[in-house]
């Protein structure tokens, strides 16, 4: 598919279109990939100085291979200033794959008649949330497909009914939302039950791309679509995540896009996206992409780096769409969240939970196959290994450090102090609860090699809260 550059105007003003397509390429076409220049901007972003779209441009144009290095290698370093070697996890949650769109990349698609239809009721969400909580999940992310039965009302009796869920030493402490774009009071009904995250994914910010791909359906309006977050801030739920799917168009127009919409929501309302996701298209039921704009594993992987220097302090989303293989060597550069143990089915957590016969993916009841189906223990063997913290911290979305609050501490490096404690009492609940014998001795003295990285102030605190943990006490945080 070749698309022709469309112009929409730029405007500082809040709710209305922002992407200029025809700047952004002339950003991409004139950008100075010399090799002074280059590493001029890798510094700055290590200094965890934004970018702005000229710096990012000269990024995705550079083909050095000496400077793609150094671009990698000025994400590992930026990442170990602001995150430290946490890794936070979560699990995806589908709720209901009913939609009234059609969108050509996706197996739920309103025309695909083969899709199985399904939304879970209370009883099967509970028996679900119970599931992930059997294996040491604390954060969720709740998915649906853009219906009207998936009212806000609706989303925000989910949220409830997920937060009530109490097994064992189980409990889901952040809730997080990816669904249909909402009106403002709409966000505020899904504010007031208590969320964190609203992810909302533009797909392709290219605008004759995403007319292409989307033909009927509400999700067809790019630009409903695309302010859809500035409702979200209107109503101060300030705690959004912004994403592509990687493999609709230009990889390089994308990732200039994600920049453009975190310095518009910065500029307008003192804050960026809380997460970054940048999945790549994958296969689906009666997918009608063709693989034009595939992203190869070695632009992939240059992207992340990329997009780590150009949002210092924005969480991003590695997904299981990527293999084992990819997440593995991504995560270094700068991913500060992962999906574990992950099925897209409706109501798959529940059902391995009765050892039924694991069957291979069905794409009439999945929206796209997976790449990395580990187990969440699997997964913390691995991290755990590799010598990075698995975290299922949820104190700054507790403590009210979102938003506007969360820069304030994020900016000047203030999260990093509290990111490491929580990350290891955390790990401490889940060594507890969950871990398997193998898998706690690695983990308690992974948890020992970073305790002499705490503030001495701290890491007393740290320690006595630990044995705490041990003694059956939970939910300690700062």
């Amino acid at each position: 598919m070749k698309f022709e550059p469309q112009q929409y105007k730029i405007a500082d003003e809040r709710m209305k279109p922002f992407i200029d397509a025809e700047e952004i390429w002339d950003f991409i076409n004139n950008a100075n990939t010399e090799k002074k220049e280059v590493r001029k901007i890798i510094a700055k972003a290590i200094n965890k100085e934004r970018l702005n779209l000229a710096e990012v441009a000269s990024l995705v144009q550079t083909t050095d291979k000496e400077l793609i290095e150094e671009i990698k290698q000025g994400a590992i370093d930026l990442k170990k200033k602001v995150y430290g070697n946490r890794i936070v996890l979560f699990a995806p949650l589908y709720v209901g794959n009913l939609c009234a769109n059609n969108c050509e990349y996706c197996g739920f698609k309103a025309s695909n008649k083969e899709a199985k239809r399904v939304t879970l009721s209370d009883k099967q969400l509970i028996e679900n949330v119970e599931a992930l909580e059997d294996n040491g999940h604390k954060r969720l992310i709740l998915v649906y497909g853009e219906h009207k039965k998936y009212s806000p009302e609706a989303i925000a009796d989910n949220v409830r009914t997920v937060y009530k869920v109490k097994k064992g030493n189980g409990e889901i402490r952040r809730v997080n939302i990816n669904a249909a774009p909402l009106d403002i009071e709409g966000f505020r009904t899904i504010k007031d039950a208590g969320i964190g995250t609203y992810q909302v994914f533009q797909e392709t910010y290219n605008p004759e791309a995403y007319k292409v791909y989307h033909t009927s359906g509400k999700k067809s309006d790019f630009v409903n679509r695309l302010t859809s977050l500035d409702r979200a801030q209107e109503a101060e739920l300030d705690d959004v995540g912004i994403g592509a799917l990687f493999g609709l168009y230009d990889w390089r127009y994308e990732v200039l896009g994600l920049v453009r919409h975190a310095n518009h929501l910065e500029a307008c309302y003192n804050v960026g996206p809380h997460t970054i996701s940048f999945p790549r298209i994958q296969e689906s039921l009666d997918s009608k992409v063709t693989d034009e704009y595939i992203v190869s594993d070695d632009d992939f992987t240059k992207l992340v780096a990329i997009l780590r220097l150009a949002v210092p302090y924005t969480g991003l989303i590695l997904t299981a769409r990527e293999t084992q293989e990819i997440r593995k060597e991504v995560l270094q550069f700068g991913c500060s969240q992962i999906d574990a143990g992950t099925k897209i089915e409706m109501g798959a957590y529940a059902d391995d939970a009765k050892e039924e016969e694991k069957e291979k993916q069905k794409l009439d009841s999945e929206q796209f196959l997976i790449g990395d189906e580990r187990s969440l223990a699997d997964v913390i063997d691995e991290l755990v290994e590799t010598d990075y913290i698995p975290s299922f911290c949820t104190a700054c979305y507790r403590k009210g450090r979102t938003g506007e609050h969360f820069m304030e501490f994020s900016v000047p490096g203030f999260i990093k102090k509290f990111c490491t404690p929580n990350a290891i009492l955390t790990l401490s609940e889940y060594i507890e609860d969950y871990a398997r014998p193998e898998t706690k001795q690695a983990a308690w003295d992974l948890i020992e090699r970073n305790l002499s990285e705490v503030e001495p102030k701290l890491r007393g605190i740290v320690e006595e809260r630990i044995e705490k943990v041990k003694q059956g006490e939970r939910d300690l945080y700062f």
